[in-house]
């Protein structure tokens, strides 16, 4: 019998989710917890961290979990990198359900940096108008950079209020639509978005406006990962669970 533990947070874990809980698959949804109102799911649901590599090998072995799956977001590499490590040690299968990377097109006007220091940095001219499309877990870095006009757009209204000294701040939910950033980014007058590698469809709205209206954008690498077995569809991680033999062997 299948048991499954789902690490989630993003568009396609939910859809997996259900796709679990349509198949009568036992499978529990885990959150980091970062979301303040995260949506309905159709299977259980935990939210809180594991306390590192040992904290989710014990979980697994308690739960008897026979499958991890990965559907983090793909900047989430310490909870991957994690995940990959903890499998291994509880003798679970492991995959990771992700998304391809953006590609620019020929039209994009793209500037490409590794990391959230990185585009701190790149940020060192004169004042903009910046869509800080990162969430707002990396907003206190570019305190360092005070000059510019900062457009924020946040899941949920936050505790305090971000430290940035020019800032506007729209709470929203995606996926968003073209014509939505379109107009996000004509009526605050933006002229850089700052933002990562998240792949998929749900956040690409925002890239697409840019090339509409020729404004620049920032992009954040990827971070690297190990070498780990990986998906982009959410049925063909369930097809790989329903067909993986790994846990009846033992392995």
């Amino acid at each position: 019998m299948r048991n499954v533990l789902l690490l989630g947070g993003t568009t396609e874990a939910s859809a997996l989710a259900a796709l679990l809980a349509a198949g009568g698959v036992a499978a529990t949804l885990s959150y980091a917890g970062r979301t303040q109102s995260p949506r309905p799911q159709p299977v259980p649901v935990r939210i809180g961290g594991f306390g590192g590599i040992g904290g989710l090998a014990g979980y697994l072995r308690e739960h008897r979990i026979t499958h991890l799956v990965d559907g983090t977001h793909p900047f989430a590499a310490t909870m991957s990198t994690n995940a990959i490590a903890a499998a291994r040690l509880a003798g679970v299968a492991h995959i990771a359900l992700t998304r391809p990377a953006w590609v620019p097109t020929e039209e994009d006007r793209w500037s490409r940096v590794a990391d959230i220091a990185g585009a701190v940095a790149a940020l060192t001219v004169p004042p903009r108008r910046i869509l800080l499309a990162l969430g707002r877990m990396h907003v206190d870095a570019f305190v360092a950079q005070p000059q510019h006009r900062y457009l924020l757009r946040f899941v949920d209204v936050p505790d305090q209020p971000p430290p940035l000294p020019h800032y506007s701040l729209i709470v929203d939910r995606g996926p968003f639509t073209v014509d939505g950033d379109v107009a996000v980014l004509r009526d605050h007058a933006i002229d850089l978005v700052v933002c990562k590698n998240a792949g998929g469809s749900g956040a690409e709205a925002k890239l697409i406006a840019a090339r509409r209206l020729g404004v620049p954008v920032l992009m954040i690498d990827r971070p690297a990962m190990p070498e780990r077995h990986q998906m982009c569809d959410p049925a063909a991680v369930l097809d790989w669970l329903l067909h993986d033999t790994s846990a009846e062997r033992g392995v």
